[in-house]
């Protein structure tokens, strides 16, 4: 099992040109596996890219979320109490935004790898990350 990051999941989707091939590797293999941790918060990332149109889709919101979750095999990771606690302090000197961090306290108690491009979250030492 991976998580993806928000912007490789809209990649994913809309842009797979811009994965690094160890990050396509990941996906097809968590796809033949156990699956990919599509994160809640993700969901909200994506709401917001498109209502402030830093992302341009020529469908609405929920069909693009359905076809999202059509085309891999995607289980959705929530904020646990553990994730909410963890979170809280992870990054708070060099990553204020709690969508990364959640994602990341994610990764880190699912034991899952983080699939991301966000060189501040490949350089930390906190999280296993894939790219």
């Amino acid at each position: 099992m991976i998580v993806l990051d928000t912007h490789i999941i809209i990649w994913n989707a809309l842009k797979p040109e811009m994965l690094s091939r160890k990050a396509e590797k990941a996906i097809s293999s968590a796809n033949n596996s156990d699956g990919i941790i599509f994160c809640e918060i993700s969901l909200w990332e994506i709401a917001m890219l498109m209502h402030k149109r830093r992302i341009s889709i020529d469908i609405e919101y929920l069909e693009f979320i359905e076809l999202i979750l059509e085309s891999n095999k995607y289980v959705f990771g929530g904020i646990t109490p553990e994730i909410a606690w963890l979170s809280k302090d992870l990054f708070s000197d060099s990553n204020k935004d709690p969508a990364d961090r959640i994602i990341a306290a994610t990764s880190i108690i699912e034991k899952a790898k983080l699939v991301t491009a966000d060189k501040k979250l490949r350089q930390s030492k906190k999280v296993a990350t894939i790219w």
